[in-house]
């Protein structure tokens, strides 16, 4: 997968990402499942569609977020005034 493949799925990415993807050999198609699997997981589910393969779980694991950002400073004060 080429960097414009990349770039033509997800949109504008950083370099650091596109060069994650393009190591995981995956497909444009599954860049593509990947990417539709973060929009609306709950919602393939109850589709019926398959869980993802291990590729495009790993392309999942490159695109989301991580869990564990802590949360924005001063989030945490808010209603505990102790």
């Amino acid at each position: 997968m080429t960097r414009s493949d990349i770039i033509s799925v997800l949109g504008p990415v950083d370099e650091a990402v596109i060069a994650d993807i393009a190591l995981t050999g995956a497909s444009v198609e599954e860049l593509r499942e990947a990417f539709a699997w973060i929009g609306a997981d709950e919602a393939l589910v109850n589709e019926g569609h398959a869980m993802p393969g291990a590729r495009v779980a790993k392309l999942i694991e490159i695109l989301e977020p991580p869990e564990d950002e802590p949360e924005a400073p001063g989030a945490m004060e808010q209603g505990g005034g102790e």
